[in-house]
């Protein structure tokens, strides 16, 4: 790895979107740490592909609702130096309407997304903060802006992100640290596939089809530059129109 390279972490970074965003990062000159909840072998096999594209990129498995095993795994990563970009994309669905839904459904989704923000992002804080320069990045949900049947405890935890980095980017944007949200909409890949049809996608989606996960990526790796310095903050929607 390169000295002068900067250390992106990317949480949930073996998914569809996830990869997306670790590809686009590595390819903007970042040092890319690939996160998986258990899955190591997915997500080597992201950082194998960004290797083979010259970029550089390694692998780290945690569950990040776990407060202890998450901050082991940082302090580790930590041992190296500063992680002076962090996305945090790992989320769960596990929906029911509410009248319907277990206590064990609602907390497992709240504590991956936003317990999970918190556990990944609290440590890498003050080391980011030393390196007067950070971007901190999560991803949301079109459903914390404007709701979906079968999913208050994934939009409660999306939108719970929005306050929380709000507050985040007043507390550290003197240390030229960023914190910004992308609310998607429908993005292809299996989790549209399973919930979706082309027909629905076409009703629902002003723009009459699903994004693509480089869009979202695109979006992310541009809040991660130098260049959106001053964008801080931010709930920045990508949904093709939807809200």
């Amino acid at each position: 790895m390169s000295d002068t390279r900067r250390r992106a972490l990317v949480t949930g970074g073996s998914g569809d979107l996830g990869g997306a965003i670790c590809m686009q990062l590595a390819a903007a000159g970042l040092h890319v740490i690939v996160h998986a909840n258990s899955n190591h072998d997915r997500a080597e096999a992201v950082a194998a592909r960004i290797r083979e594209t010259g970029g550089d990129a390694e692998a780290v498995a945690f569950d990040v609702a776990d407060g202890n095993a998450s901050r082991s795994a940082i302090e580790q990563l930590l041992a190296s130096g500063p992680i002076q970009v962090v996305v945090n994309n790992a989320g769960i669905h596990d929906d029911a309407p509410m009248a319907g839904m277990s206590e064990a459904q609602w907390k497992r989704v709240i504590d991956v997304s936003l317990h999970g923000f918190f556990h990944v992002t609290q440590p890498l804080l003050l080391p980011m903060a030393r390196t007067r320069w950070g971007r901190i990045v999560s991803v949301s949900s079109v459903a914390a802006v404007l709701g979906n049947r079968g999913q208050t405890n994934y939009a409660a935890a999306k939108a719970a992100l929005h306050g929380a980095t709000k507050s985040l980017a007043r507390e550290m944007a003197s240390r030229g640290i960023t914190a910004n949200v992308v609310a998607p909409g429908v993005i292809a890949g299996r989790m549209a596939q399973q919930t979706f049809t082309e027909d629905a996608i076409r009703q629902m989606v002003p723009a009459a089809r699903a994004g693509r996960p480089e869009e979202v990526a695109a979006l992310v790796t541009f809040l991660c530059s130098e260049a959106a310095g001053y964008i801080n903050g931010q709930v920045i929607g990508i949904d093709g129109g939807m809200s």
